[in-house]
Formats: C-alpha cells, sequence, structure tokens
C-alpha cells in the first residue's frame, strides 16, 4: 500500500480534523506564605507545572474525560470524551460524543478515537468512510498539532504543553472529585513546549505554535499532593481558514482512578481507510 494512502497530512485530512470540531455549530511567579507551598517541596508552582507530565508517566495510567467547548459565529457547542490513557506508551482510546445538531433532529452516533506518538486514529468518521474502517491522521501535519481537532486534547499532549508553563501563580487549595488539589493558574507558550516536550509529542507541539492565532495558552491545573493532573483546563484561539475568524476554544481534561488498566491497541494496516475522505459529508 502507498504510504501516502493512509498517512494522511495537511490539505484534505487537517480539513477534514477542523470540520469534525466546527462542523457541529521564563520566569515564574510565586505568592507569600500558603500560596508558596507546592508538591514535593517545589517551591515555584512553575517548577511543578513542568513535571507534571514527568508525574503522570510514573503513574503509569488513568481513565480520563474531556470536554471541549467552542463559540464561533455566536454559537457555542461542546464535544465530550471519555477513556484510558496509558502515560508510558503515550496511547490512549476515547470515545467522543458531538453534540445533536442545533434543530435537534440528528444524533450523531459516538467517534472512537486512538491516541499515539505523533498520529491520530478515528473510527465512525462518517463522511464516507466504511463503518468498519480506521481513519489515520499524522497530527504533526495539523495545524493545530491535535489539540482541538479531534475534538478533544490528546491528555498527554496537554500535560506536556505545561512545560512550556512561563508564569503561574498558586491560586489555592480545593477539590476535584472529592481529591484534594492544588490549584494553579498560568500562562504557557507552545513554542517552548515544543522543545522540551518528548519525541512523540514535539512536532504536534510545534505545528501548534506555528498554527494558532497565538502562542500563548492561559490554564487552570489542579494537581494532587504526588504532583499529578486531577483537572486542567486550557485556552486556545485558531483562525477558521474559511472564514478568517478567530475560533475560541476552552478544552478541559479530567483524570481520575490511576493505575486503572488501559489496554490501548493500534488499527491493523488492513483496517485503515486508504480512500478519499468526502469533507463535506456530515456525520452519520
Amino acid at each position: 500500500m502507498d504510504r501516502r494512502q493512509h498517512r494522511r497530512s495537511g490539505g484534505t485530512v487537517a480539513a477534514v480534523g477542523i470540520t469534525l470540531v466546527l462542523g457541529v455549530c521564563g520566569t515564574g511567579c510565586s505568592g507569600s506564605g500558603a500560596a508558596a507551598e507546592d508538591v514535593r517541596g517545589a517551591v515555584d508552582p512553575v517548577v511543578a507545572l513542568h513535571r507534571a507530565a514527568d508525574l503522570l508517566r510514573e503513574a503509569g495510567s488513568s481513565k480520563a474525560s474531556t470536554s471541549m467547548e467552542m463559540a464561533t459565529g455566536g454559537t457555542r457547542v461542546t464535544i465530550r470524551g471519555k477513556g484510558v490513557y496509558d502515560y508510558r506508551r503515550q496511547l490512549g482510546r476515547l470515545t467522543v460524543q458531538l453534540p445533536q445538531d442545533p434543530a435537534g433532529t440528528v444524533e450523531h452516533r459516538p467517534i472512537t478515537e486512538l491516541l499515539a506518538p505523533g498520529a491520530l486514529f478515528m473510527k465512525n468518521r462518517g463522511a464516507g468512510v466504511p463503518a468498519d474502517k480506521w481513519v489515520r491522521v499524522e497530527t504533526a501535519t495539523l495545524s493545530d498539532g491535535n489539540l482541538v481537532t479531534g475534538g478533544a486534547t490528546d491528555p498527554y499532549a496537554a500535560a506536556e504543553l505545561l512545560r512550556g508553563t512561563r508564569t503561574a501563580t498558586f491560586v489555592g487549595r480545593t477539590e476535584v472529585g472529592g481529591t484534594e488539589v492544588r490549584h494553579f493558574r498560568g500562562t504557557a507558550d507552545l513554542g517552548t513546549a515544543a522543545r522540551t516536550a518528548s519525541a512523540g509529542n514535539r512536532d504536534a507541539l510545534a505545528a501548534a505554535a506555528k498554527g494558532f492565532a497565538t502562542a500563548r495558552v492561559p490554564f487552570d491545573a489542579y494537581l494532587d499532593d504526588q504532583g499529578r493532573i486531577r483537572k486542567l483546563r486550557q485556552h486556545f484561539s485558531f483562525v477558521n481558514g474559511e472564514q478568517k475568524a478567530t475560533v475560541a476554544v476552552a478544552s478541559t481534561t479530567l483524570l481520575y482512578d490511576f493505575g486503572a488498566p488501559a489496554d490501548v491497541r493500534l488499527p491493523r494496516e488492513k483496517d485503515i481507510y486508504a480512500g478519499r475522505i468526502a469533507e463535506n459529508q456530515p456525520e452519520n
């Protein structure tokens, strides 16, 4: 099989990916006193955030829930996902549910997504793809590095984006899902994150640094006492290529049940769709 048939890049698949999302509608700052407190003895909040991805790898795996809120043209939509992630192998599986059409007449089938270093696999993608086939997208060829294209941000990529944290403050203690956490607020730089990320996310984050309207990503991160991310909310901004309008995206990732089984297997070559995708065909 011609590699160009299944290792899709640029143009067509990038446009299809963005349609999936849009078509359904340097120095850290630390406080004083209690605000200077942080996990594992790290005084500077930036240090804790830079280490968050490494501590997920130590944790091994977890369950994950995602939501992606988009505002464009006066319309706000939310795409939700749920699944598991293996941080050591950088493999994840999410079931992503698109919202109903504004009229509420169309029920979209859930899309199964497999997340892997440098690649996104989608099943039940619609757009003329047979129901038993997967579509493969090379994430480094997407202008957003797949931070928003698939309707869910890869949990480990989201964590590695924190490696680009430039400024951050400790907001205070709170709870997420019954677990006590420390709340940090700050801004990360996609270019810096790309230079320090793992090999599996480096090219995708570099693509996002060039493709987004701004490389600065404001965030709120909630870390437990082991330094692991429990909740991460990031704000992205990109330009819709067709309408030249800036789209605001808020991506929220919840991580829980650390150590949960995460047996993620990638599709066989023969199960990957090599045909043409109908870009304007609605989802099933």
